[in-house]
């Protein structure tokens, strides 16, 4: 359950900063995404302070997959880790469509397929597994900044925005908004963001 509503939070985060961002900023990207990357920084900061003492605040189905791979977190649990997330960001995206009045259900056409976008998700993607990975419980306060530090960055640093997430990649085909994916594209964003994943997780076995 704690999985399932800090999933949802961090998508009515992503997807409501998204709207809001698109609405205020007058045709300005930059703004639109620099309102975005912001809110949904300072938003997983404080969920991930909320919610790890509860689940560990994974979210991530790839970091989840590494923790199970790696033994901190019993392999037959993924499945469930992974289904609570995905049934959260839908339901999270739900929740973002229902603040601003839009059709709950929607689904994106917004084209989000390319080499350089689909390597985009392997950087990201490797990049967060790592520093997952790196916090240690006696520095309990360091993954909430660098985990929040590290996802607002990479919206800016990667071409795709840095999705980053499966479980998220699948609920943004479900909003027709400024953070939307295609449904027919979210299928390479995921394999990149798990091949990104393996490689962090052989890096962080090597260190």
């Amino acid at each position: 359950m704690a999985e399932g509503l800090g999933t949802a939070l961090l998508l009515a985060a992503v997807v409501g900063s998204g709207i809001m961002g698109e609405r205020l900023s007058q045709g300005n990207d930059a703004l639109t995404l620099l309102a975005n990357s912001l809110a949904t920084g300072f938003a997983l900061s404080a969920l991930i302070v909320a919610f790890g003492p509860r689940s560990g605040a994974h979210w991530w189905s790839e970091v989840v997959a590494s923790f199970g791979l790696r033994g901190d977190i019993a392999r037959a649990d993924v499945a469930s880790y992974v289904v609570a997330q995905v049934v959260g960001a839908v339901l999270g995206v739900a929740a973002a469509h229902l603040m601003f009045d839009l059709p709950v259900l929607q689904f994106s056409i917004k084209a989000r397929a390319s080499f350089g976008l689909w390597w985009s998700e392997v950087v990201a993607s490797f990049g967060l597994v790592l520093i997952v990975l790196s916090c240690d419980r006696p520095r309990p306060w360091a993954a909430p900044l660098a985990v929040a530090a590290y996802i607002t960055a990479a919206y800016w640093f990667t071409a795709s925005t840095s999705f980053a997430n499966p479980a998220v990649t699948l609920a943004r085909g479900f909003t027709n908004t400024f953070t939307g994916i295609d449904l027919m594209h979210t299928g390479p964003f995921i394999a990149a963001q798990l091949v990104g994943a393996a490689l962090a997780l052989l890096a962080d076995r090597l260190r």
